[in-house]
């Protein structure tokens, strides 16, 4: 075995390893009794995987435990969905890796396995917080289209930081109760399978008024309207990346053509609405 193999099986066997106890993590978080059930039985083939590698490098390696203190939080924190779909990505590339060790047939076979893995995994989620996402979806997409366009309509009518905060807070809250409301009253009539209508409504108004807080902070805390103006702008596209990055890799999705699509809307609105402030304005002649 040269050298170059050797580095490589050594880093696969570390990653084994590594997984392996970060699945045994998982699964003492998982309340699910089947989903963790599932963890534990591709934690213990993980152990088996790190075996058969290092009998074939005949070296016992450390697993990395920067790599399972962060997955570990990551379920605690963004759910067991979003960890795990994460922690499949590096499967596919462990799957595709294996393949090419066709000197030793044991390390290859483990390329089968890694596949089940991954068949195993996608089937195996069912969280509850993932009934809810398209509630999420709702409040976030139409605070972020709705109020990033009221805001700009604002800056420029209004030419005031602090009445435009005032004003966006009011507006914001209302908006947020409304989508709440709107929203129990969907899922109540819907009666979708596995969805509380109170809890869709708080998701969905929580959501909206975390956006609505975040966009009207720029204006309460600089003096530049404009300024204000481009910075909220730029905590738009920040929560419209960090949220499509989440939906994607829980759904399995596109994340390109997802934030595209919800940015250019966001924008958009934003724009029209902003020269909608200044026709107003000229027309009235009304100066804030």
């Amino acid at each position: 075995m040269n050298e170059h193999t050797q580095q490589a099986l050594l880093k696969f066997q570390q990653t084994e390893q590594t997984e392996s106890i970060i699945y045994q993590n998982l699964a003492g978080l998982e309340k699910n009794p089947d989903n963790a059930a599932v963890l534990r039985r591709i934690a213990q083939e993980e152990t088996r995987h790190y075996e058969i590698i290092s009998q074939t490098t005949g070296v016992h390696t450390r697993p990395q435990k920067s790599k399972i203190w962060f997955y570990t939080l990551l379920a605690r924190t963004l759910g067991l969905t979003f960890a795990v779909k994460l922690m499949e990505s590096g499967e596919n590339h462990a799957a595709a890796a294996y393949r090419t060790f066709g000197a030793y047939p044991a390390v290859q076979k483990l390329a089968e396995e890694e596949d089940q893995h991954e068949n195993e995994l996608i089937s195996l989620i069912n969280e509850e917080r993932l009934n809810y996402i398209g509630s999420v979806v709702l409040g976030l997409s139409d605070a972020l289209v709705e109020f990033t366009g009221a805001l700009a309509g604002f800056t420029f009518a209004l030419q005031s930081p602090k009445l435009v905060a005032l004003t966006g807070a009011i507006t914001g809250i209302a908006a947020a109760l409304s989508m709440a409301s709107s929203e129990y009253l969907s899922s109540k009539t819907e009666k979708a399978e596995g969805k509380h209508p109170l809890k869709a409504a708080v998701y969905t108004g929580g959501a909206y008024i975390l956006t609505v807080g975040l966009l009207v902070a720029p204006y309460a805390c600089l003096s530049n309207v404009f300024a204000a103006l481009g910075l909220m702008l730029f905590f738009a596209l920040c929560v419209i990346a960090a949220f499509t990055y989440y939906y994607a890799v829980a759904k399995t999705e596109s994340f390109k053509k997802r934030f595209l699509e919800m940015a250019a809307l966001s924008f958009g609105v934003a724009a029209v609405s902003f020269l909608i402030g200044y026709l107003l304005q000229a027309w009235t002649g009304i100066q804030a």
